[in-house]
């Protein structure tokens, strides 16, 4: 189970990384969704897995740390949130500047000033 799980914060965090590379806002949004997602288990992960205990059984047991769910919880409403916000002030941007790329130039100024093509 932790291998997996930790394949999975792995997957995230590369697939984020090169998702924010990309020249267009959209994929950067994502890519940063995909990073606060991968934080996101990471917190979890932190607070102990185990799939078969209850979450607290008395004072001798051993339980799961429910301080990482609640800062989870917590984080992914305040994710929501700023990718929200985010995608819509990238839609008003591409509105105003006719393009959707990060740097504000579209393909046909960057060749015309011989910079490299997105």
């Amino acid at each position: 189970m932790s291998i997996l799980f930790a394949s999975l914060i792995g997957f995230l965090t590369a697939a984020g990384v090169f998702l924010s590379l990309r020249a267009q806002t959209f994929p950067v949004v994502l890519g940063l969704t995909l990073l606060s997602y991968a934080v996101n288990l990471f917190l979890f992960g932190m607070g102990r897995l185990k799939t078969d205990a209850a979450a607290v059984l008395g004072k001798s047991a051993s339980y799961t740390d429910p301080l990482p769910q609640a800062l989870v919880l917590t984080a992914i409403v305040i994710a929501f949130a700023m990718t929200a916000f985010v995608i819509v002030l990238a839609l008003k941007t591409r509105a105003e500047l006719g393009n959707d790329h990060v740097d504000g130039e579209d393909d046909a100024s960057a060749n015309e000033q011989g910079g490299p093509s997105a």
